[in-house]
């Protein structure tokens, strides 16, 4: 290791700086920085004892600055105070004087007032002594007038109440037999009426069903049981194109509420008598667990509306059957094969699929059935409406009038007779 050099600025000669030639220098080095941080140190000293010194009178002078400020601001809040409350005393004063005289200006005028109201009562008191005393001279002057009118009108009210209570009399036991008449004749009309309903409403379904076997069936013959006789409602006399005769179907047609089992016994005997092959029952009521046709003890019974797929399947089967029997010449093996196939699922199958398609066309049938019904009991019941207020109205007039008012065609007792008459004649 090379030892430190330093250069005389003088000679400028280089001079080895060993440890004995250096550490003098160093000392004297180490004592003067020591010095001049100890003369540091005793100055700052000096300049913190100066600091607390000037902080410590600051805060004397601060605190009487304070305490003259406070002093100041009592001594001006009380002269305000006082100053204050010499003004508020002044003005209470005045206010005061103001509403003294306000006060007795007012008692003045209330005086016055009550001196006013005084004679106003006293000339009120007198008008209404006045206005009794003409109330009671009124009263009176009414009552002996009402006395005399009553004593005059006594005599004519009694006679006026016999007379009036001998027609009245009369007229209530002659109403009382009209109207017991009137409802006999209602009572035995609406029998005549239910009884020819129920009548009509079959006939029209067998003439619906004629109508419609016509329609359908050109080549068969059709002929409608005349009336009163027994055998059902229609022949159906099934016919092929060449003209051969293959079987009857007996129609029978029912429009009730209620389903009778004994309909099927009295149709199979009208079935032997007219030697039909087929017979058939049209009913708007099914048997229980029906729902559009079924075979039932040898009858078959079907809804109105599965009535024309029924009619083709039984047409297209004794066809089938006449066709089968003329030929086989006799044989009976393709009668039993005949048979089972109507007895069959077969048979039943198809007549399902035909009654589907019908019964589609059938409900958009009824549909527009019961859009125009529903219009024409719309319509029935605005006339019978327009018609009973028409009777009442003629009747109440009759009942005021008497005979003097002159019949109306349509209205009399002829004209309720005549729809007795009517469904009579339309019954035979």
């Amino acid at each position: 290791m090379t030892e430190p050099m330093i250069t005389c600025p003088k000679c400028q000669t280089d001079i080895k700086l060993t440890e004995s030639l250096a550490a003098p220098m160093i000392e004297s080095a180490r004592r003067e920085y020591e010095r001049r941080l100890a003369q540091k140190d005793a100055d700052i000293a000096r300049r913190e004892l100066l600091l607390r010194k000037q902080e410590e009178a600051l805060s004397k002078e601060k605190e009487a600055i304070d305490n003259q400020v406070a002093e100041k601001l009592r001594q001006e809040r009380a002269r305000i105070a006082a100053e204050e409350s010499r003004k508020a005393k002044l003005a209470l004063t005045t206010d005061l004087e103001q509403k003294t005289r306000e006060i007795a200006s007012l008692q003045e005028i209330l005086k016055q007032r009550d001196g006013k109201l005084a004679e106003a009562q006293k000339t009120q008191a007198e008008v209404m002594k006045k206005q009794r005393e003409l109330d009671d001279a009124k009263r009176e002057f009414d009552l002996t007038v009402e006395k005399r009118i009553q004593e005059g009108l006594a005599a004519v009210r009694e006679q006026a109440h016999k007379e009036a209570g001998e027609q009245l009399k009369l007229k209530v036991l002659e109403k009382e037999h009209t109207i017991a008449a009137m409802q006999k004749q209602i009572e035995e009309l609406k029998r005549k009426a239910e009884q020819g309903s129920q009548q009509l409403q079959g006939e029209v379904q067998a003439l619906e069903i004629e109508a419609l076997l016509s329609a359908k069936f050109s080549h068969d013959i059709i002929e409608p049981v005349p009336k009163g006789e027994h055998g059902g409602d229609v022949l159906h006399r099934v016919t092929s194109i060449p003209g051969q005769c293959c079987g009857t179907i007996l129609w029978e047609s029912k429009r009730t509420k209620n389903w009778s089992d004994g309909w099927l016994s009295k149709l199979r005997e009208d079935q032997r008598a007219a030697k039909a092959e087929i017979a058939v029952i049209v009913s708007q009521t099914l048997p229980k667990g029906v729902e559009t046709f079924e075979l039932i003890d040898g009858v078959w019974v079907t809804h109105p509306r599965a009535a024309l797929p029924v009619a083709v399947t039984l047409r297209h089967t004794l066809i089938e059957v006449a066709s089968a029997r003329q030929a086989t010449d006799g044989q009976q093996t393709k009668m039993e094969m005949v048979y089972q196939y109507l007895t069959g699922p077969r048979f039943r199958q198809r007549v399902q699929a035909i009654v589907e398609a019908f019964s589609s066309m059938q409900e958009d049938l009824d549909k527009e059935k019961k859009v125009i019904t529903k219009q024409w009991a719309k319509r029935e019941e605005q006339i019978d409406r327009v018609m009973q207020a028409t009777v009442g109205m003629y009747g109440d007039l009759q009942g005021i009038a008497g005979k003097t008012l002159q019949e109306i065609e349509g209205l009399g007792l002829q004209a309720l007779e005549s729809p007795g008459n009517s469904a009579d004649e339309m019954k035979l």
